[in-house]
C-alpha cells in the first residue's frame, strides 16, 4: 500500500525551509525560483494526480492514507497558488530543461557565489538528493525504497529523533556532490519522466479513441491463417466473433470498428456479396453504437464514413433481388451460402437513425458558419439514402414501413419552396410537368389510406397544408385542414406534432394573406402571436425565463426539439403580417363604432400597440416593424391613404418584409389596392356627419381607384347598413341620411350611459358598506323603500307626541 503520511509530512518541511532560504535562493537566481524546487512541486503535483485518478489504488487506501492524500492535495494547490509558481510551472513543464544542464549551471553559480557571500554558503553544506515521488507510484513491493526515503514507521522516527541525526528542512534543497549517486539519481529522473510523458500521451490517445469507455490495449486478432480457405462460412464465423463482443463493458470499439472494415476489404477481395451486405450492415451499427451518449452528435470522421456505408450497403441490396434483409428473419436462422440469401436487419430502422443523425449534426453547429453549410451539404446524400431504401421497400417491403419511410422523405420534402408550381399555374411550362406537388400528393395519400396511426397520417396532413400553403395553394390547403378536424385535438399530440401544427398554421395565415384574404390571414396567426411566444411555438429558440420556471433536464428536452435553422420562419414576416391584418380590420371597426361604449376589441395584440403608442408624449420616426405598422395605422384613422402606404411599403420594409415573398411586386400591389379600398371606407363613416352629400366623381381621383369600385364599395356599405345613405344616379351623389344622432348628441349619449354605470355601482357599494343583503331589488325601489319607512317613523312621533299633549 501507498504511504502517504510520509511525503506529506517531508512537504511540510520543504515548505519551512523554502521559506527560510527562499529569498536567498531566489537573489541568487536572478529573482527565478530554482529549477530544483520547480521539478520537485512538477513530480510531486504529477504523483498526486496519478494517485488520485487511480479510483482502485485509492479504494484500497487506509482511512489514514486516504486522509492524507486529500490533504496534501488540497495543500499543494493553495501553495502553488499563494506563491504564484503557476507561470514557472507551466514553463517548466513546456521546457522540460535536462538535469545535466541545470546542474551544471547551478555549480557555477554555488561557486561564484562562495566568493561573494560565507553565509549564503552554509545552507548548501550538507548534501541530499531531491526526494523522488515517483517511488510511490508503485504498489507494496516498493515499500523498503519508500521507508528509506521519507522514515514510514515509528520506530524509525523514534531512534532518529535526536537534533545531530535528524536532517534538516534546508538539505532537501542542497546539491550532492557524489558522482556515482548523483549521475544515478539523474538518470532515474530521466527513465521517470520519459515514462510518464509516454503515460500521458498513450492516456490522451486513449481517451480521444474510446469516448467514455475504457479501451484496454490488445494486439489486433489476425484474421484468417495464410492457408486458410475463404469462403462464406469462415467470413461470416469471423463476423459473429466480432460482433460478440458488441455492447460489452471493456471493448474497443474502434478496433471494433477496424477489424469490421478489415473483415470487408477480405469479403470484397473474395466476392462474397451476401456477407458482404451483413459486414456493411453491422459496420453502420457499430459506428452508431461508438457515441454512448444518445443526445450528442456523432464526429464528422465517423460521419462520413456512415454515410458511404450505408450508400454502398443499398446499392449491393438493389443490384440483386437474391438478397433479403429484414428483422423478421432470426439471427439463428440466417442464410449466405444458398439463394434467396435471408439475413437479419432492418434498413429502414437505419435510415430513420441516420436522418437524426443529421438533425443532431446541423443543431451542433453555429447556423452562421460555413461549418452549418458543409453539414447542409449532406442533406443530398441522406436524402438519397432515402430515395434508395424506398426503392428497396417497395419490392419488398409492407405498408407500414413504406408509411414510415415516405414521412422521412417527407420530411425534407414540404418545406422546400418549387417554383415550377407556381410557373405551372400561370402556363409557363406544361400541366403534366414533374413538381413537387404531385410527389407530395402521392405519398400523403398512400399515408392516408394505409397507416394505421394517427400520428403518422396527422403529421403528413400538416406537412401537405404547409406545402400547398407555401405554393399559394390557398383553397387546397384551407379545405383539407377544415375537414381533417386537427385543430379539435392537437392538445393530445406529441411537442413534436404540435410544433408541425403551429408552422404549418403559420403559413396558411401567410398564404391567405398573399390572396388578399385578411381575415382568414388574421385568424390564423392571432392564437400565436397574441401568446408572445411565438419563437417557442414554433421551436426556434427559448425565451428567457425565470430560474425557477425551466429546469435544467426541461431546457435540455427543448432545445433537443428546436428546428434547424435552414427550417426556421421568419418571425418579422409573420408579425408584420399579423399587425396589418389587425390593422385593415380594427381601424375601420374603431371607425364605424366610435362613440360605442361598448365597443370590443378584435385584436388584442395590435389594440396594445396602439394605445401605448397614444402614450408616449414624443414619436420620432418609426424604425421597427411594429412602429411602421402604428405610424400608418394613424394615417389610416384620418383616411390619408398615400401616408399609410408610404409607411408600409418603402425601402426599409422592402428589405425586411416585402423582397422574402415570392412575387412581392403582386404583394405590394394588393396590400395597397387593400389599403386605399379600407381608407375610403373609413373617410366614408367619418365625415358621412359633416356632408349632406358627397359627388361620386371626386372619390376615385381622391383615392386613385376605378369609378366602378368606388361604387361597389358604397353600394356594399348601403346595403350592410354600415352608411346610413343613398345613391342619387341622375346626380351622381351620395345622400345622406340624418337617422343617426349627431356628434355631439352620440357623446351625450354615451355620458348618460357611463353616469348610469356610475350610479348603479355607486349604490351597490353603498349597500355593501350598510350590511343590507336581505334586499336583492333595484337600488331605486330600495331607495324608495328607506323614504318611505322614514316617514312613517315621522308620522308616528308625531302622533305621540300629540297624544302626551292631549293627556296633560
Amino acid at each position: 500500500m501507498k504511504d502517504i503520511n510520509p511525503i506529506l509530512n517531508t512537504f511540510e518541511e520543504m515548505m519551512k525551509a523554502y521559506s527560510r532560504a527562499g529569498p536567498v535562493i531566489t537573489s541568487m537566481k536572478n529573482g527565478k525560483t530554482p529549477t530544483f524546487y520547480c521539478r520537485a512541486l512538477v513530480e510531486l503535483d504529477d504523483f498526486i494526480k496519478e494517485v488520485w485518478k487511480d479510483t482502485g489504488g485509492r479504494k484500497s487506501m487506509s482511512k489514514s492514507n486516504s486522509k492524507a492524500l486529500s490533504t496534501l492535495r488540497q495543500k499543494l494547490r493553495k501553495y502553488i497558488t499563494e506563491k504564484d509558481f503557476e507561470k514557472e510551472i507551466e514553463a517548466f513543464r513546456e521546457n522540460s530543461p535536462k538535469d545535466d544542464d541545470d546542474d551544471e549551471e547551478e555549480r557555477v553559480e554555488e561557486a561564484d557565489s562562495d566568493n561573494e557571500d560565507n553565509d549564503r554558503v552554509n545552507y548548501f553544506k550538507k548534501q541530499e538528493p531531491i526526494p523522488d515521488f515517483a517511488k510511490f507510484k508503485k504498489g507494496a513491493d516498493h515499500g523498503s525504497d519508500s521507508d528509506s526515503d521519507w522514515g514510514s514507521s515509528s520506530d524509525d522516527e523514534s531512534s532518529s529523533s535526536s537534533d545531530d541525526d535528524k536532517p534538516q528542512a534546508a538539505d532537501y534543497f542542497r546539491k550532492t556532490q557524489k558522482d556515482g549517486g548523483d549521475d544515478e539519481q539523474k538518470q532515474v529522473k530521466k527513465d521517470l519522466r520519459k515514462d510518464r510523458k509516454e503515460k500521458d500521451r498513450k492516456k490522451k490517445r486513449e481517451e480521444d479513441d474510446c469516448k467514455g469507455g475504457v479501451a484496454i490495449p490488445s494486439e489486433k486478432p489476425k484474421m484468417f491463417a495464410k492457408d486458410a480457405e475463404i469462403n462464406t462460412a469462415a467470413v461470416s464465423k469471423k463476423l459473429n466473433e466480432i460482433i460478440a463482443a458488441r455492447g460489452k463493458k471493456r471493448t474497443d470499439r474502434r478496433e471494433q470498428i477496424e477489424l469490421l472494415h478489415e473483415l470487408q476489404a477480405i469479403a470484397e477481395n473474395h466476392n462474397l456479396t451476401s456477407a458482404l451486405v451483413k459486414i456493411k450492415f453491422c459496420i453502420v451499427s457499430s459506428i452508431f453504437d461508438y457515441n454512448p451518449k444518445v443526445s450528442d452528435a456523432m464526429k464528422t470522421e465517423y460521419w462520413s464514413k456512415i454515410l458511404e456505408r450505408t450508400s454502398e450497403m443499398l446499392t449491393l441490396l438493389l443490384s440483386t433481388n437474391d438478397i433479403i434483409l429484414t428483422k423478421s428473419i432470426p439471427e439463428d436462422e440466417e442464410e449466405y451460402e444458398k439463394s434467396p440469401f435471408k439475413l437479419h436487419g432492418c434498413v429502414l430502422t437505419l435510415a430513420e437513425r441516420l436522418d437524426e443523425e443529421f438533425i443532431k449534426l446541423l443543431k451542433e453547429c453555429d447556423p452562421h458558419s460555413n461549418e452549418y453549410v458543409e453539414r447542409l451539404k449532406d442533406e443530398k446524400q441522406v436524402s438519397t439514402i432515402i430515395d434508395k431504401v424506398e426503392e428497396y421497400l417497395e419490392r419488398q417491403g409492407t405498408s407500414s414501413e413504406l408509411c414510415r419511410i415516405y414521412i422521412r422523405k417527407i420530411e425534407h420534402l414540404y418545406y422546400k419552396f418549387d417554383p415550377t408550381v407556381l410557373k405551372q399555374k400561370d402556363g409557363e411550362i406544361p400541366a403534366d410537368a414533374f413538381t413537387s406537388v404531385k410527389v407530395m400528393d402521392k405519398m400523403c395519400k398512400y399515408i392516408y389510406s394505409h397507416d394505421e396511426t394517427d400520428r403518422l397520417r396527422t403529421r403528413a396532413i400538416l406537412s401537405h397544408i404547409y406545402h400547398h400553403s407555401i405554393h399559394d395553394n390557398w383553397f387546397k390547403a384551407r379545405d383539407l385542414f377544415l375537414m381533417s378536424h386537427l385543430q379539435e385535438n392537437i392538445h393530445n399530440s406529441d411537442p413534436a406534432t404540435q410544433i408541425l401544427y403551429n408552422r404549418a398554421i403559420a403559413h396558411l395565415g401567410l398564404c391567405a394573406f398573399r390572396h388578399a384574404n385578411i381575415k382568414d390571414a388574421h385568424n390564423c396567426l392571432l392564437d400565436l402571436m397574441m401568446t408572445g411566444k411565438v419563437k417557442e411555438l414554433l421551436a426556434q429558440g427559448l425565451m428567457p425565463q425565470k430560474q425557477h420556471e425551466r429546469s435544467k433536464k426541461q431546457e435540455k428536452i427543448e432545445k433537443q426539439r428546436q428546428m434547424p435553422f435552414h427550417m426556421h420562419i421568419n418571425l418579422e414576416v409573420l408579425e408584420c403580417v399579423y399587425l396589418v391584418s389587425a390593422m385593415l380590420i380594427e381601424i375601420p371597426y374603431m371607425a364605424a363604432h366610435e362613440f360605442d361604449a361598448r365597443r370590443r376589441m378584435i385584436s388584442k395584440t395590435y389594440y396594445q400597440q396602439l394605445r401605448l403608442s397614444e402614450r408616449q408624449s414624443l414619436v420620432g420616426p418609426p424604425e421597427s416593424v411594429r412602429e411602421h405598422v402604428v405610424a400608418a395605422s394613424k394615417a389610416m384613422c384620418n383616411g390619408n391613404w398615400a401616408a399609410c402606404n408610404n409607411f408600409l411599403i418603402n425601402e426599409k420594409m422592402n428589405g425586411k418584409v416585402w423582397d422574402l415573398f415570392y412575387q412581392a411586386d403582386k404583394v405590394r400591389a394588393m396590400l395597397t389596392k387593400l389599403i386605399k379600398e379600407k381608407a375610403l371606407r373609413i373617410w366614408l363613416v367619418t365625415y358621412s356627419y359633416v356632408y349632406d352629400s358627397i359627388s361620386m366623381p371626386i372619390l376615385p381621383p381622391m383615392f386613385e381607384l376605378e369609378r366602378a369600385t368606388v361604387h361597389s364599395i358604397i353600394s356594399k356599405m348601403i346595403i350592410n347598413e354600415e352608411l346610413m345613405a343613398s345613391l342619387d344616379e341622375p346626380s351622381e351623389a351620395v345622400v345622406m341620411h340624418r337617422s343617426e344622432p349627431s356628434r355631439l348628441q352620440s357623446l351625450a349619449l354615451q355620458l348618460t350611459d357611463k353616469v348610469n354605470n356610475f350610479v348603479d355601482s355607486n349604490g351597490r357599494i353603498f349597500e355593501m358598506k350598510q350590511g343590507n343583503f336581505r334586499n336583492q331589488g333595484n337600488f331605486r325601489e330600495r331607495n324608495n323603500f328607506n323614504r318611505q319607512d322614514w316617514g312613517g317613523r315621522q308620522r308616528r312621533e308625531r302622533n305621540r307626541n300629540n297624544d302626551e299633549r292631549n293627556n296633560s
